[in-house]
């Protein structure tokens, strides 16, 4: 069945006849569930069955951002607290093999947790966040411990988001550092993981490769830094096209990201009317982005047997070890 190269969110922990009615005309690719999408396991397995239902495909793929730390859209009373990325860099710094353990181990556990609700995508790993000589290791082991249960992982903010000092949900990050020095650092961390099904572009401006645009509406990034210096050739969707570091109107600016080369238009915020916007501008997914997007899907493998206990209280462990040595 053929699909719109875009994911879209949706308003509420149910859906509306107006979403319902939408999805089975429009027909995105994917969804992607917020804290506003979630109340109870129990409920949040029924959207994902109503949003499947809806567009007519029993194995559309549903992701989140569930990265532990700060930004954890599953969480208390149904959910564990799962530690932030920092963790894992002081126990690298401790022994590389601890941190790499634990960073497994997390996502590992947090790929349970979406498994049983239905979620098949994580948008993890990072590989933007700066923690120095261990950045592709740690997101290789985060991407272990994420497929190793049955879950798709997204690299992410590719080719960097690590040296960007503004919120792209209020406004556009520039980085001013040299080509060689992006190269030898910030996209150098995303090399190792160029085999990756998924990735998602960062709303930032590298001025010394395209000082007009920012990477996710960028020809010049896409092609040149993205599909060559980093060599990824898996499906690359935007970030969120309604965050305000992104010019212009929602239909302008889902022209734009796929003008650049992005295969997919991600809207997060469930506004109906911005939803329909990016519909309206959005192709069916075809060619090269449809090739993409069905090699990721067929990279998902069944979850491998664990003990969820054991591997509960090992990370415990880990990190109690870690906040005693100053995380």
């Amino acid at each position: 069945m053929s699909t719109r190269a875009f994911i879209t969110g949706v308003s509420g922990p149910e859906l509306t006849a107006a979403e319902r009615e939408f999805i089975g005309s429009e027909r995105p690719w994917g969804f992607i569930l917020f804290k506003r999408n979630i109340e109870t396991p129990a409920q949040v397995t029924l959207l994902v069955s109503e949003l499947r239902e809806a567009v007519g495909n029993p194995d559309a793929p549903v992701l989140i951002d569930q990265e532990g730390g700060r930004v954890q859209r599953l969480g208390p009373p149904h959910w564990p607290v799962y530690p932030p990325g920092a963790v894992f860099g002081v126990l690298y710094d401790i022994d590389p093999a601890l941190g790499l353990t634990a960073a497994r181990l997390s996502a590992r556990l947090m790929a349970a947790d979406l498994t049983e609700l239905g979620v098949t995508v994580d948008c993890l790993p990072l590989a933007d966040v700066p923690v120095a000589g261990a950045d592709a290791a740690i997101a290789r082991a985060v991407t272990d411990g994420l497929e190793q249960g049955g879950i798709l992982p997204v690299l992410k903010h590719i080719p960097g988001h690590g040296r960007a000092t503004a919120d792209t949900h209020f406004r556009l990050p520039e980085v001013d550092t040299s080509k060689t020095e992006l190269e030898r650092t910030d996209f150098a961390a995303f090399q190792p993981l160029a085999d990756l099904p998924m990735a998602m572009t960062a709303h930032v401006v590298f001025s010394a490769l395209d000082p007009a645009q920012p990477a996710t509406t960028s020809a010049t990034i896409i092609q040149q830094v993205i599909r060559g210096v980093i060599g990824f050739q898996g499906l690359l969707m935007s970030d969120d096209v309604s965050m305000n570091a992104l010019a212009g109107s929602i239909a302008e600016r889902t022209r734009a990201i796929l003008t650049a080369g992005c295969d997919m238009v991600l809207h997060c915020n469930g506004k109906l009317d911005e939803m329909r916007e990016v519909a309206a501008e959005t192709p069916e997914l075809s060619g090269m982005a449809l090739e993409r997007a069905r090699r990721a899907l067929a990279s998902r493998a069944a979850p491998q047997a664990f003990d969820r206990l054991a591997a509960r209280a090992e990370l415990e462990a880990l990190v109690d070890r870690a906040r005693a040595a100053g995380a």
